[in-house]
Formats: structure tokens, C-alpha cells, sequence
């Protein structure tokens, strides 16, 4: 491509040079508008200089790699409702034999994850989790977080749905989903191992502390607060970016939290009071569930008290249903011996509710888990995967059998307006000649038949994709990288493909800024309530420099001899 105008080149530039700086820093002080706003700015901006026409901008924005994203953002969705991350998260702390285990399950519960559901997704919805983890058993969460971050950038990078970058490769290559999953997994399990030993090289001494020491410097005053255990395992993940928790829960999870009693709670003329006692000789209770009306046909709370009376100052149980869109969720209460007069006929009625209820909600967390796994495997089975994505998300917006409306206002659409934008202004810039003509100057000397080369392509992919971010890199390399390799033989044009997906996705882990995932780490442990952590910059970068270098070069020897 022949360089355009002088007038062209410098207009160009300066509307990808907004583009980038909002992108990579979107609070800037002379215009904080965000990354979506950025994007949009240098779309418009390269239509306004004349750069490209407004039919070339809309040919370039990229259907496939947005219905595809867009797929799996509902299924994301569906999974988090279906309490999926909530079942990946007990995984990290059950039968846990210490630090060190845990910090290994946290690589590798992050890893899985990432690459079956994004990076991003993993982030947010496990963030809080571990950090309740990590107070609890009282040790610091700067290694569990960067574990988190650095081993969702790397599991990623295993399949084409684990991230933006990958999205684009698969669909600009053709790469089918079980070729892109051999030529990478292998590479991807040798990371996380890597940056696992990494992680515990770097941070042993911390995780080797004695407890009953951490328990009594705790108690003597410090900042970090220890969470119950109660706590930990009743924590609901609720992503950020989302505008309200829609769990098929409700509002509260009942089924993992104990409802926490008063010794007296008025609720108006129509609320019971109750109490709770802890005393031995309350063994025996009688129990009777009487049912109150719902205020009205909205989103409001449905109390069914249960009253214990064995004598007349006996123990009394309030058993709580949440009901906010179609399932009831009800706190098993003991087998009563006894029932009080005229409520032995409501009994009954209440159970097969409540059985019911829980029976649909069993049968719907079963739909869509089989409905994902269908998606993965029509994935791999090679067919499109941008409609197989899609088909899914309408296969589970069908099976909610409720308006859609609720679970599609959960859609990240900033995102998929920041893609329209970047696509635009990429391709704008791409038609200034600019990046052609410094790829001409780096290709006879990065070209995949050599070590030197490979190498060489790897640093060029590494820092350009921690200044421009690396779903701009993939878009401005990735034609060049496949075309200078396709002229060697076809196979070495997947096998570049294969090493941009690689080299881009792992250089996330560079510094705090280079992975979308880093900075949901951090923002959300910032802003985690009671046990909040700040991970610097700085602390990143101490251990993010030598794990990237060393697990992008280890994993390339795998994926170039693949």
C-alpha cells in the first residue's frame, strides 16, 4: 500500500493518536470520556479528515467478531445467573491444605475459566472471592490477585472465545476451534505451571508465615479485616459492569446463607415476631408455616414465617422466600413432631411449593449448562462461530421462558460500541500507509522460518501490544504477519497466526495497563467493601516483567513446534 497524501498521513495520525490515548488512559485530565467515547472520537475524527469515506467506515466494522462476542457475553450471562462462577469459586477454597494449594487452585480455577468463559468475565466475578479467601485464612492478596490476573490472561489464550484478540484472529484466519485449541492448549498448561512456580518462588516467604503469628499481629490493630466463614462461602458474584444482580436466586441467596435472626423484628400488625434461642433443651420444635400475600405484582419480598411453639414462651423460626422473578428459594426448616391447630392442612401445600420450585430451578441451571456444553461442542465440531454463538445465547433467552429485556440490559454494549469505533479508526489508520510501510522496514527480518526472526516478531508483538493494546495490534499486524508467512507455506501462516494469539495475550501480564483483566483486578479489589486491597503499579510490575518474558518464551518453543 502506497502512502496517501501528507495532509491524509497527519490527520490520520492524529485522530489514531486520541484514539489510542483514551484507550490506554480514559481518565485523561483534558478529556475524561472513556474508552467507548475515545473510540467513537477517532471513528468520527478519521470520516471528518477525509481519511476514509463513511462507506469504507461502515465496511469495516467486523459483524462476525461482534455477534460472536456478543454470544458469548449472554451465555456469560445465563452461567453467572446459573451460579456457575459461585460453584468454580467453592472450588478454591474446599478441602484447601494451605497457601501454597490455594494460590495453585486460583491459577488454575482462573486458567479453566478464562478460556472457557473470557478473562474479563473470570476477573470480575472472582475477584471478591478470593480476596474473602485470602483475609480469612489471613494471608496477603497481592499473590492471589496477580495469580488471578496473569493466569486468566494466559488460560485465555487457549481457545478463540477466551478474548477480544482471539475473536478477531479465529474469524480473520478461519482458524476452526479445535485447530486453535491443539495449537495453543499445550502451550497455555506449560504457562500456567510456569507462572504458578513463578508466583510461589516470588512470593514464599509471605505464603510460609506462620498463621497463629498473622492471627495475633491481626488482632493487634492492622488494617486487614478476617472474614467468617459463613461469609466467605455465602458470597454472591455480581459482575460490576452489569446494571443489577438477576440471579435465578433473587436478591438474596438464601440457599447458601442462614437467615440471621433477631431477638425481635416488627414488620407492622401483619408481621410475627420471632425469636431464636440457642438453649439445649429447645430440641423439640413444632413447626407451622403460614403464608403472607405479596404487596404487589412487582419485584417485592415474600415472607413465610414459620412459628415454633412448644410451650408458650417456646422457640420461634422465621424461614424467608425471596421472590423476584420466577423461583422461590426456601430455607429447609426441621421436621416438626407437632403442628399447631388448623395449620396442618397448609403444611403440606407449602413443601410441594417450595418443592416445585426448587425442582424448576434444578431443571433450569441444567438447560443451560447443557445448552453451553452443546455451543462448545458445535465449536469444536468447526461450525460458524460467530451464529454458533449467537443460536446459543437465543436457545437460553428462550428457555427463561421471562422477557428478555432484564437479561440483555446486562450486555456490555459500551464494549461492542468501543469495537465499532476501534475497528474504524484501525482501518483508517491502516490506509494512511504508515503501518505498511514499518512493517516493510521489520519483515525481512521477522520472518517465522528462523529463530531470530520468530523472536524478533515476538518483541515487535510484546511492546507494540502494551503501547497500542493488543486487540489494535492484531488488527494492524495480523494481515501482515499472515501474508509474510503464507509466502513461506500455508502452514506456516496458521503457525503465525497461532504465535500472535500467543505473544499478544500473554504481554497482558507486562504491566498493569496491558491487560483489560489486570485493571478489573485491581478496580474491583480496590472497591471490595470491608476488605478492600490497592495493587499498585509498581507491585505488578516487579513480578509482571520477569513472568512474561519467561512463559511467552517457553510457550512459543510449543506452539512454533506445533
Amino acid at each position: 500500500m502506497v502512502m496517501e497524501s501528507t495532509a491524509k498521513v497527519v490527520l490520520g495520525c492524529v485522530a489514531f493518536t486520541i484514539f489510542w490515548v483514551l484507550a490506554v488512559f480514559p481518565s485523561v485530565p483534558f478529556m475524561p470520556v472513556g474508552r467507548t467515547a475515545g473510540s467513537l472520537l477517532g471513528a468520527m475524527l478519521m470520516v471528518l479528515f477525509r481519511v476514509m469515506t463513511p462507506e469504507q467506515a461502515y465496511a469495516a466494522i467486523d459483524l462476525p467478531i461482534l455477534g460472536l462476542l456478543f454470544g458469548t457475553m449472554v451465555v456469560s450471562i445465563f452461567l453467572e445467573r446459573a451460579d456457575m462462577f459461585q460453584y468454580l469459586g467453592s472450588m478454591l477454597s474446599w478441602k484447601s491444605r494451605g497457601s501454597k494449594d490455594l494460590l495453585f487452585r486460583v491459577c488454575l480455577v482462573s486458567a479453566v475459566a478464562s478460556a472457557l468463559f473470557t478473562n474479563d468475565t473470570t476477573c470480575v466475578v472472582l475477584t471478591e472471592f478470593i480476596l474473602k479467601v485470602a483475609r480469612q485464612n489471613n494471608l496477603p492478596p497481592q499473590p492471589f490477585l496477580l495469580a488471578l490476573a496473569s493466569s486468566s490472561n494466559i488460560g485465555s489464550s487457549a481457545t478463540p472465545i477466551g478474548n477480544p484478540q482471539n475473536l478477531v484472529i479465529a474469524v480473520t484466519s478461519g482458524i476452526s476451534f479445535g485447530s486453535f485449541l491443539l495449537g495453543i492448549f499445550p502451550a497455555m498448561i506449560v504457562g500456567v505451571i510456569t507462572n504458578t512456580c513463578i508466583l510461589l518462588c516470588y512470593f514464599w516467604k509471605h505464603l510460609s508465615v506462620d498463621k497463629e503469628r498473622d492471627q495475633e499481629s491481626a488482632g493487634g490493630g492492622g488494617q486487614d479485616v478476617v472474614v467468617a466463614d459463613e461469609e466467605v462461602t455465602s458470597h454472591r458474584f455480581t459482575p460490576a459492569r452489569m446494571s443489577r444482580a438477576n440471579s435465578v436466586n433473587g436478591d438474596a441467596d438464601y440457599m447458601n446463607e442462614p437467615i440471621r435472626r433477631s431477638d425481635s423484628m416488627s414488620r407492622g400488625a401483619d408481621t410475627l415476631r420471632s425469636k431464636s434461642y440457642n438453649s439445649e433443651g429447645d430440641r423439640d420444635i413444632q413447626v407451622a408455616i403460614r403464608s403472607l400475600r405479596a404487596s404487589s405484582l412487582s419485584q417485592e419480598m415474600v415472607e413465610v414465617s414459620t412459628v415454633c411453639d412448644r410451650r408458650d414462651e417456646g422457640p420461634r423460626k422465621v424461614t424467608r422466600t425471596t421472590s423476584r422473578q420466577r423461583s422461590v428459594i426456601i430455607e429447609d426448616a426441621p421436621e416438626p413432631e407437632q403442628t399447631l391447630d388448623g395449620d396442618d392442612k397448609e403444611k403440606p401445600d407449602q413443601e410441594e411449593v417450595v418443592k416445585h420450585k426448587k425442582w424448576k430451578v434444578l431443571v433450569w441451571k441444567t438447560a443451560v449448562y447443557l445448552t453451553t456444553l452443546g455451543m462448545l461442542v458445535s465449536l469444536l465440531m468447526g461450525l460458524n462461530m460467530s451464529w454458533t454463538a449467537i443460536t446459543a445465547a437465543l436457545v437460553l433467552l428462550a428457555l427463561d421462558f421471562t422477557d428478555a429485556q432484564a437479561c440483555l440490559e446486562k450486555v456490555s454494549y459500551s464494549l461492542l460500541i468501543f469495537f465499532c469505533g476501534m475497528f474504524i479508526t484501525v482501518d483508517g489508520f491502516n490506509r494512511t500507509g504508515i503501518p505498511n510501510a514499518l512493517w516493510e522496514l521489520v519483515e525481512p527480518h521477522a520472518r517465522i522460518d528462523s529463530a531470530k526472526g520468530i523472536a524478533l516478531l515476538a518483541v515487535v508483538i510484546l511492546l507494540l501490544s502494551n503501547v497500542a493494546s493488543n486487540v489494535p495490534t492484531v488488527l494492524l499486524l495480523g494481515t501482515r504477519v499472515a501474508a509474510s508467512a503464507g509466502a513461506i507455506s500455508p502452514a506456516s501462516e496458521k503457525k503465525a497466526w497461532l504465535i500472535l494469539a500467543w505473544v499478544s495475550t500473554v504481554a497482558g501480564n507486562l504491566t498493569l495497563l496491558g491487560s483489560a483483566a489486570n485493571l478489573i483486578v485491581c478496580e474491583q479489589a480496590r472497591r471490595a467493601q470491608f476488605h478492600g486491597y490497592n495493587l499498585t503499579f509498581w507491585s505488578h510490575l516487579r513480578f509482571g516483567v520477569p513472568s512474561t518474558i519467561i512463559v511467552t518464551a517457553i510457550g512459543l518453543i510449543i506452539v512454533v513446534s506445533y
